[in-house]
């Protein structure tokens, strides 16, 4: 135990020529638990601090749900989303997509909204498919809490599925503790690829908006 005296209102702190000496020799990793007494008098009283030693690091204090391990991280979510869709399970999806979930396949011209929407687009993709072709995550982030980029590809029995690559963002938010998908963008490699005639299209497209203003104003 190391016990240091603090006089109150001065910022002083007395300690003995042996607590000094065997500082030296103390880890200071220090048990997240402070013991303060405190004694009766209003005015010029002494705080006795007691700090137990530990050979732990404190660490930085998680909420409840996080103790008890019910939050998961969010590129798990992600990674729990793409599993169910592989098992075509949409019972283990539903919980993981919030109820006013926006997801966005730019293959489609407009996004599916709502969590009905999105489970009836994915009950029609899983009922068009076979087992055998599954999403395989090529990378995902881990470092933010609640927005996940994914690159993926597809594959047929192990064997990489012709134009088939692609890549996600997902953000989540909290609902009643669980983390569920707010929004979902997929971007899929396209099976025509127009190479260098895409940078003469879009040169066209920005001559016209230059010479035309106009026209953009109606993008």
């Amino acid at each position: 135990m190391v016990q240091c005296i603090l006089s109150s209102p001065s910022t002083s702190v007395t300690s003995t020529p042996s607590l000094l000496h065997h500082s030296r020799n103390l880890s200071w990793n220090f048990s997240s638990k402070v013991s303060i007494k405190e004694s009766p008098r209003k005015r010029n009283s002494k705080t006795l601090i007691t700090f137990s030693s530990s050979s732990q690091i404190p660490t930085v204090g998680k909420n409840e749900e996080e103790e008890k391990g019910s939050v998961s991280s969010a590129s798990d979510i992600v990674r729990n989303f793409y599993d169910g869709i592989n098992r075509h399970d949409l019972a283990s999806v539903e919980d993981l997509i919030a109820e006013n979930c926006v997801y966005e396949d730019l293959v489609f011209p407009q996004p599916f909204v709502g969590r009905k929407a999105i489970l009836d687009f994915f009950k029609k993709f899983t009922d068009s498919i076979s087992k055998d072709l599954q999403f395989v995550i090529d990378d995902i982030s881990n470092e933010d809490s609640l927005a996940i980029g994914v690159t993926w590809h597809l594959a047929w029995n192990g064997k990489p599925f012709p134009f088939s690559k692609g890549c996600s963002f997902y953000r989540l938010e909290v609902v009643n503790g669980k983390k569920q998908i707010i929004y979902g963008r997929d971007s899929v490699e396209p099976s025509i690829k127009p190479g260098e005639s895409a940078l003469v299209a879009i040169k066209g497209v920005t001559w016209l908006f230059q010479r035309f203003p106009q026209l953009a104003d109606k993008l």
